[in-house]
């Protein structure tokens, strides 16, 4: 597929690929050079409708009835395809999102072992049982709730869908994925993939759109028992606005600006080989990215001087150049959007050490090269606000309280990063960290069976193992009497 074949996607509705009620379209891009890719419908109430009718009707009627070993022999056929496929995937991925081939190849694989994952363990997520006084016997049991909306980011967009359908569709629910409207293209390939496996018609249903039109619609539809989201945190807000009168369950994983903290006695080549990694890779459009740095003052100017050699020698390219390390920002919009949080770092006094710029060759396209303030303040703008771009903010502290003070002095909380060689610190400090999750002298390195998802203003709930069909379920608990317990009666006297 060249990117300038026009794609004209459809939603995915009941099993068929169909045209919006609404004839509206919406463009999409290649970054690499901001010609269109093709485009989505705009997708109106009535497209939400026949999803959710849909949906409910596959939940009813066949997908919550069937047994688990089979619901599970499909779900493992979508992750064995989804390598089948995993050329074309790639392909498409980095035309569309910019993100270099090399590490969205990783991002296929796990969107494979996602389904894989969450295939293996759906029969073994139990139900509990109680005996009460020889008298009861008390059962719980894990059921399904309905239909789900997952709404997913420009980002990482194949990985991030597959990390909700799998666990939404495991446990007996079905669904209607909004993908963002930026990065629709793979979600196309995903529906044929599911469709192939031989998942029943209606358990998967993709609308597109913008979303403030299709997404808000698909949130307040009171058909829509629970809403997955991933995004930023005011969007993540007006989501929960708008299905409020319906009382949705919700999880959400939102925004970040996630600290790295190094002390002076950390293996300091480990720690630079991982800031780097998560400060500017997939373009620094990810949320779980270090954007901040703290650097213990001894030790301050060496390393900073050691991160901004290594990121003068990032490769930038075209996306699908095996040898490319970073990539454009997925579009015009964003690129203006990273740039203005540059320039407003200038203006605060932070000192830009590197970057901040297009690079000089690439005159189209949303390159921007690698950018490193430092002598940052907690205070600025830059160092409180998710930038979402590949900038690296740097700070120093002098003491252990101190850098525990600068990292939870955010509104966000998602992830953290600890590098020292005192293992009894770095859980001293990982306690005090206001975040969701944090890794002791690693990146961020995912295990599928633990919790994910931030605190305060970074997300509400957690996804990952049990944790997803916690969500994705709902308790019933049944009692029963084992003999005739005596039972309170009224009106027998006179």
């Amino acid at each position: 597929m060249s990117s300038k074949i026009l794609e004209e996607l459809k939603h995915f509705i009941n099993g068929k690929f169909e045209d919006s009620e609404n004839k509206d379209r919406f463009s999409f891009l290649n970054p690499s050079n901001n010609e269109v890719i093709g485009n989505i419908p705009v997708g109106c109430k009535e497209d939400v409708d026949k999803a959710v009718i849909a949906a409910n009707r596959s939940f009813k009627n066949l997908w919550s009835k069937m047994p688990i070993s089979k619901r599970s022999d499909l779900i493992y056929d979508i992750s064995r395809l989804i390598m089948k496929y995993s050329h074309e995937l790639s392909y498409i991925e980095a035309i569309n999102t910019g993100i270099p081939i090399t590490q969205v190849r990783a991002q296929i694989e796990r969107a494979a072992e996602n389904f894989k994952f969450f295939a293996e363990i759906a029969d073994k997520v139990l139900g509990e049982a109680y005996v009460f006084d020889d008298k009861f016997i008390n059962y719980a049991i894990r059921q399904p709730i309905g239909v789900a909306a997952l709404i997913t980011p420009w980002n990482t967009p194949l990985m991030l869908e597959t990390w909700k359908i799998a666990p939404c569709i495991a446990t007996g629910n079905t669904c209607i994925l909004k993908p963002a409207e930026w990065t629709p293209l793979s979600a196309n390939k995903l529906a044929l993939i599911i469709h192939e496996a031989g998942i029943p018609e209606g358990v998967l249903n993709i609308v597109h759109g913008i979303g403030e039109v299709s997404g808000a619609e698909l949130v307040a539809h009171p058909g829509v028992k629970l809403v997955s989201f991933t995004g930023e945190t005011v969007t993540g807000m007006e989501i929960m606005r708008n299905g409020a009168s319906t009382l949705k369950r919700y999880s959400m994983e939102l925004g970040g600006k996630n600290p790295a903290i190094v002390f002076s006695d950390a293996d300091l080549k480990r720690a630079l080989d991982a800031v780097v990694f998560m400060a500017y890779s997939l373009n620094g459009e990810r949320c779980t990215s270090n954007s901040r740095v703290l650097i213990e003052e001894k030790i301050y100017d060496d390393f900073i001087e050691m991160i901004h050699e290594r990121i003068k020698r990032i490769k930038i390219g075209d996306p699908l150049d095996e040898t490319t390390e970073l990539g454009p920002l997925v579009r015009p919009e964003h690129w203006d959007r990273v740039k203005k949080y540059i320039n407003i770092g200038i203006e605060e006094g932070a000192k830009l050490v590197y970057g901040g710029e297009r690079p000089e060759r690439f005159k189209s396209g949303n390159y921007l090269m690698p950018t490193l303030f430092k002598d940052c303040s907690k205070e600025m703008k830059i160092a409180r606000e998710e930038i979402f771009g590949p900038v690296l903010i740097a700070m120093k502290f002098r003491s252990e309280n101190e850098a525990i003070d600068i990292s939870n002095d955010t509104i966000y909380g998602l992830t953290a990063y600890i590098w020292t060689k005192d293992i009894e610190r770095a859980n001293r400090i990982a306690k005090e960290l206001e975040c969701g999750m944090i890794w002791i002298n690693s990146h961020s390195v995912r295990d599928l069976r633990t919790p994910f998802g931030g605190a305060k203003y970074s997300g509400i709930g957690r996804e990952g193992g049990r944790f997803s069909f916690d969500f994705y379920t709902e308790w019933k608990t049944i009692q029963v009497a084992l003999g005739t317990h005596k039972i309170p009666t009224f009106g027998l006297n006179r």
